[in-house]
């Protein structure tokens, strides 16, 4: 059996295991959460290295993209750095290739059209392959990466300005703990109300759910969430804040869709290759050989 672990800096709560099979091959799927504790997140990977298949890292981001740069996060390179036989994954593969793919099966197959659509991104920085193929329909677009990652009231409606700020601040942002950007541990389960303006004025909400969550609004009656990693919980919240369609980049495994890096982790123990030597086409041919598709649920 082939075995899978995401070590996250988020909440332990939102931990959870599955046994399932994928291609043929029996898969242990498990996200273990570090409650923002990074040494323990380091320690946990240096028990396991070797003894898994593939780590996902979960709860930060090794790298955010912006045009056709990459940046590397100084903390998330700490935890990767434990890791000296397994190899371990952040997810942004595949947020640059399978969820570039969403958007198009979304209006292929599910009747859900973009174009003149109002769209909030969170964070473009975090899910670049998803806020380029969201410009590309003719939606209106607004990407919140200065709102919700740095609390600046400033909405930016352009990628180009994406990648003008990103090489401006990025060489300074990647420096700074990674808890100041995002919420870890604990602060995953608290919601504060926050930049209503920006969720109200969108048909489509989309992006990392813990930014999603950590501001989301009392009522958003009718609005449509495109995301990832959500656990039963989170659905329930959803629909009593009376979303009406929630959309995950990832399938549902026993009750929950699993992160980005932990389907990446999945997909490098299919391979047994390095993350570096798997080529975007070989993701691609291995998730339409999965049948892959992602969870559309309509809530309310």
């Amino acid at each position: 059996m082939k075995r899978v672990v995401s070590v996250s800096l988020g909440s332990s709560k939102r931990d959870h295991k599955v046994e399932t099979e994928i291609l043929g091959q029996k898969f242990s799927i498990e996200r273990r959460g570090t409650d923002g504790d990074m040494e323990k997140a380091i320690a946990l990977i240096k028990e396991l290295d070797g003894q898994v298949d593939a780590f996902g890292l979960g709860g930060t981001d090794l790298y955010v993209y912006a045009g056709n740069r990459r940046y590397v996060l100084r903390d998330a390179l700490r935890i990767v750095s434990a890791a000296k036989h397994t190899p371990i994954v952040d997810g942004s593969g595949l947020k640059n290739t399978l969820e570039r793919r969403v958007v198009s099966y979304l209006a292929e197959n599910q009747g859900i059209q973009f174009k003149d659509k109002k769209i909030l991104v969170v964070s473009a920085a975090d899910r670049f392959g998803m806020a380029e193929a969201l410009a590309a329909t003719g939606a209106s677009v607004v990407f919140g990466d200065l709102i919700f990652l740095l609390g600046l009231p400033i909405p930016i409606r352009s990628l180009a300005t994406i990648g003008f700020i990103a090489a401006v601040l990025m060489p300074v942002v990647s420096r700074v703990p990674f808890a100041w950007l995002y919420p870890t541990g604990a602060r995953q389960e608290t919601i504060q109300p926050k930049h209503e303006k920006y969720y109200q004025e969108a048909d489509i909400i989309a992006g990392d759910f813990h930014l999603i969550r950590r501001f989301l609004p009392d009522v958003l009656k009718g609005k449509t969430i495109l995301t990832n990693t959500v656990t039963p919980s989170d659905v329930d919240l959803l629909r009593q804040r009376g979303i009406a369609t929630l959309v995950t980049t990832t399938p549902e495994l026993n009750g929950r869709s699993f992160g980005t890096n932990v389907m990446e982790g999945v997909l490098v123990a299919l391979t047994g290759k390095k993350p570096d030597q798997i080529a975007v086409h070989e993701y691609i041919q291995l998730l339409d050989q999965m049948g892959w598709q992602p969870r559309v649920e309509q809530l309310n």
